[in-house]
């Protein structure tokens, strides 16, 4: 898929409670919280500025950043990557890396944001010389699964777990392969 009027980047300080409604709005729209608007993690979504703080907030936008009617700011998606240890890191294990709370708006669908943004936090661990991602995801998600697919994931059954009871997330991995100079 060409993805070469995307650009994904950082997000900048003054985008971030743009970037946590974009993904808590998302959740919430696509049925992805088990108990709608009153979910607690609901607040954690919304809270980018948190996740900046300890991990590395990721916007994807038009190539200009200008303003677009499919997000605030402009932003088309959004994701949390996050290494090995820190406070987002949910089952990166040393020598990992991860990235959560993956969100594309509906009206950019399609476009190959999600892609995107996957491959972008594919770089930064390659490039932080992680050996392997590896990423949670809940089993309806059956559109992102698909892409993880495609990009060389695998599930791992054996890293699934439970932040609540009854909530199980499926863990996926890829294995990097490196390149020189990088």
């Amino acid at each position: 898929m060409d993805t070469t009027d995307i650009t994904v980047r950082a997000a900048a300080p003054a985008e971030l409670d743009a970037a946590g409604a974009l993904v808590a709005d998302t959740y919430l729209a696509d049925g992805l919280l088990d108990l709608g608007p009153d979910d607690p993690y609901l607040a954690d979504l919304r809270d980018a500025r948190t996740r900046a703080a300890h991990a590395e907030v990721l916007v994807a936008t038009e190539p200009t950043g200008e303003e677009t009617p499919r997000g605030p700011h402009g932003l088309l998606g959004c994701v949390t990557f996050v290494g090995a240890g820190g406070p987002f890191a949910e089952v990166a294990g040393p020598g990992e890396a991860e990235f959560r709370m993956l969100a594309v708006t509906r009206a950019a669908r399609g476009r190959g944001v999600g892609e995107a943004l996957v491959r972008a936090c594919l770089l930064r661990a390659r490039r932080a010389g992680a050996r392997r991602v590896v990423i949670s995801s809940q089993s309806r998600m059956h559109t992102a699964h698909r892409l993880y697919g495609r990009l060389g994931f695998v599930r791992a059954p054996e890293r699934d777990w439970e932040p609540l009871p009854g909530l199980r997330l499926h863990a996926f991995a890829l294995e990097l392969a490196h390149k020189r100079g990088e």
